[in-house]
């Protein structure tokens, strides 16, 4: 079987998918999506949008980003060069698990992917000097309905690993709401 689906122990939609690596002495090999598998795990997302970012430095954090329906994504997402620490957050109001944080490293490394629902916030931290994360999205970007978070809000306690250190954020995420600004609360 390609991938290993595991529902994450705080969050249970969001999944970690493990692909089967086929590795010898000239490198790897990997499936990296395969709609009938995906499907048997109950992610029946129809990707309509691949995006791909690079981050230059450690400590930038981009995020928490998600769209308001009725364009809201669900994404899939992975690290393909580099190491970031994942941050997802239920922001659904109607969700007994709003509020709820799910994180875990993902790195090229260890090339594990995170399927990210429609209705939940995402962010990362980067935690190497040079980081490439791709994702795949089940709606085309909107920004009529991109919403922010902030990284920090006291509500969601994300333990982002700054070790005291801040970081590198753009306007637009600095200036983000919390939680309760956002009227979500």
């Amino acid at each position: 079987m390609p991938f290993t689906f595991a529902p994450h122990p705080d969050l249970p939609e969001v999944v970690l998918i493990t692909p089967h690596v086929f590795a010898d002495q000239r490198g790897w090999f990997m499936e990296s999506f395969r709609r009938s598998d995906f499907e048997r795990h109950g992610i029946t997302a129809d990707f309509v949008q691949d995006d791909h970012s690079r981050s230059d430095g450690r400590l930038i954090l981009r995020g928490l980003h998600w769209q308001a329906a009725p364009a809201a994504q669900g994404k899939l997402v992975r690290c393909t060069l580099g190491e970031i620490f994942d941050a997802v957050v239920d922001v659904r109001p109607e969700a007994s698990t709003f509020g709820r944080s799910a994180t875990l490293v993902l790195s090229a490394a260890e090339p594990r992917m995170l399927w990210i629902p429609p209705g939940l916030a995402h962010g990362f931290l980067t935690l190497s000097k040079v980081v490439e994360v791709q994702y795949k999205h089940t709606h085309e970007y909107s920004s009529e309905h991109a919403r922010r978070l902030r990284w920090d809000d006291p509500d969601l306690a994300i333990p982002w690993p700054l070790d005291g250190a801040m970081p590198r954020l753009s306007p637009a995420d600095a200036a983000a709401p919390t939680l309760r600004e956002a009227g979500l609360h």
